[in-house]
């Protein structure tokens, strides 16, 4: 497993093990860059941020927390060999490819894209306010498939309280499909709540704190953290409403 070594700041509370570990990840000890129209930060080596004890977690190869700022973005650029999910934070995301599609998605929607064997994007920020959305890597279950895109309007409520899934393998139950066995789901969870996910001896999650604040079996979370699940189930309470998203795959 790629991924396993972080950059200091490790949370007194981290169990390990040969089939399980909970490791927080301080969201001040991510990779950032700044070049003015675009910030990020990198919750895996990306750009310039190289770090070869954290290239990867499981199929998870990027996960990356963009702000563009209005009327910028990413021109036109080559993918291959990766499977691409877009979720929106804030702001409106305009995609188009050399595919022939053009959409644009708000708030808790996704637009995916598989690579395959090659396509051409660009991503924009069209709108007036500051875009923030997850751009994620997830590396497929082999090489050589045709290209294609989707996207997907999700309503906002469909997450409160509950476990809304929207990514999975083409066997799974989520309406956007990806090659790989791999799930994405996302969560707003009230203040004072409490919410449970099983992630089991052969499998494992990475959890990213979008909004607000919680603890997680016994973990304090905030705005930006994130953290590595192997084998072992989690529960959440919600200190200020959270918005959260976790990317649940098999152990490898």
């Amino acid at each position: 497993m790629g991924g396993a070594t972080r950059l200091g700041g490790q949370t007194p509370k981290m169990t390990e093990g040969d089939n399980f570990m909970i490791r927080k990840i301080y969201s001040s000890k991510l990779g950032t860059s700044d070049i003015g129209w675009l910030k990020s930060r990198f919750h895996f080596s990306f750009a310039d941020y190289y770090n070869p004890e954290n290239i990867n977690f499981g199929t998870l190869r990027v996960l990356n927390d963009d702000q563009i700022f209005p009327n910028s973005g990413f021109d036109i650029h080559p993918h291959n060999e990766m499977e691409i999910i877009s979720y929106v934070v804030d702001g409106k995301l305009t995609h188009s490819d050399n595919m022939g599609n053009k959409n644009a998605i708000s708030r808790g929607d996704i637009q995916y894209m598989s690579a395959g064997t090659g396509v051409w994007h660009s991503e924009f920020n069209r709108g007036q306010e500051i875009l923030r959305f997850l751009q994620i890597w997830i590396i497929p279950d082999k090489k050589g498939y045709n290209p294609s895109y989707g996207d997907f309007p999700f309503a906002w409520e469909s997450r409160k309280n509950s476990w809304l899934h929207m990514v999975s393998d083409p066997e799974g139950g989520a309406p956007i499909k990806i090659h790989q066995d791999c799930n994405i789901y996302s969560l707003e969870l009230e203040a004072g709540k409490e919410i449970q996910f099983p992630v089991n001896e052969e499998r494992q999650a990475y959890l990213v704190q979008i909004e607000g604040s919680s603890d997680i079996n016994g973990i304090d979370m905030t705005e930006r953290d994130a953290m590595e699940i192997i084998g072992e189930p989690i529960t959440i309470k919600a200190s200020k409403t959270s918005h959260i998203l976790l990317i649940e795959m098999k152990k490898v």
